[in-house]
């Protein structure tokens, strides 16, 4: 009798998955969740839209509360008559914004003026000359600087950036600049628009530095080597290559920084002076419009009209930002155009 010498075959796993040694054979469960997959992306998408589109929402709803608010005393006062009124007397049915809005343009001016220059040379520096130690010291320093709550800052400018600006910088001014009526010295207190404007861009400039700061940083490394391949020294290379290629971006540091200064409030408040007048130097001062609403909102409520005043001239400030904004974002459009086309 012959035996068979064939090997025993082993049966592969598809066989044993179809025969009913591992129970009832199993389905492939991918098919089944290619709906499900596509509604969690759908779902997700429409998520991502509704959060998107939330910040426009605000906006929008912001302006519409504001106008509706403001609206009884926009009823029977045209908003040119608010917007260049010059008289402020609420008792007496005036509510002039002039030269609050005067106020606000001069303090935010003053404040990048003292900003821009120092910010960039800073963050020029950080970028390009120091040391990793140094970057390493100054960097939480400014973080810090950035984080510090304006109250903080409206106390330091009472106790050091008032009396200094009385003390030292009026009499200085005044006596080699006076001539000119925008360094003319009539106010002995020290409480204007040149405290103001020290104080907030002491608060602006750490925004603008690190916008600054990351934006030359991102430039590729080969531009800077290229530059100075040819013989460029790295002044040479920051001037005439890093930044053309970094404008945009400085830009929009600075208009964040614009952004900052015209609507804070409490540093302001406590070293403008808050007087109601359309200022003419300097060292006058001033009652910017973010000043006006907080000190006086919720006080004197029952003069007719003044809840609808402060309002509106809360709705005059958003518009201001809001026009600044894109006037600032057309702007920057048309330099980015334009060095894109010179390239």
């Amino acid at each position: 009798m012959t035996m068979n010498t064939q090997p025993v075959r082993r049966p592969s796993s598809d066989e044993l998955l179809n025969t009913n040694l591992l129970g009832p054979p199993r389905r492939m469960a991918w098919p089944h969740m290619r709906l499900p997959r596509r509604v969690k992306d759908r779902l997700t998408g429409q998520t991502f839209f509704a959060i998107a589109t939330a910040p426009l929402i605000l906006v929008a709803v912001m302006v519409i509360t504001l106008a509706r608010r403001a609206w009884p005393i926009l009823a029977i006062v045209s908003l040119e008559e608010l917007v260049f009124g010059h008289l402020w007397q609420p008792l007496k049915g005036a509510f002039g914004f002039y030269p609050f809005i005067l106020g606000t343009v001069w303090v935010t001016g003053i404040a990048m003026t003292l900003a821009v220059p120092p910010a960039l040379l800073c963050a020029i520096y950080l970028a390009e000359y120091a040391r990793p130690a140094t970057r390493l010291v100054a960097k939480p320093v400014l973080d810090l600087l950035a984080s510090i709550p304006s109250v903080v800052y409206g106390v330091w400018g009472v106790v050091a950036i008032v009396p200094w600006v009385q003390r030292v910088i009026a009499p200085l001014l005044s006596r080699w600049l006076g001539f000119l009526p925008l360094f003319q010295a009539t106010n002995p207190t020290g409480f204007g628009l040149l405290s103001g404007g020290i104080v907030l861009a002491v608060m602006v400039a750490p925004f603008i530095i690190a916008v600054t700061y990351e934006v030359i940083c991102a430039v590729p490394a080969g531009v800077r080597e290229a530059s100075l391949a040819i013989g460029a020294t790295q002044w040479q290379t920051i001037r005439h290559v890093l930044l053309p290629h970094t404008i945009p971006g400085i830009l929009a540091s600075v208009v964040l920084g614009a952004s900052r200064a015209l609507g804070e409030t409490m540093a302001v408040l406590m070293v403008v002076g808050n007087v109601a007048q359309v200022p003419k130097s300097i060292f006058d001062a001033a009652y910017p419009l973010p000043a006006l609403i907080a000190n006086n909102y919720g006080e004197m409520l029952s003069i007719p009209l003044y809840d609808a005043a402060l309002l509106g001239a809360a709705f005059i400030l958003l518009l201001i930002v809001m026009i600044f904004n894109l006037a600032s974002r057309l702007a920057l459009r048309q330099i980015t155009a334009r060095e894109v086309g010179k390239r």
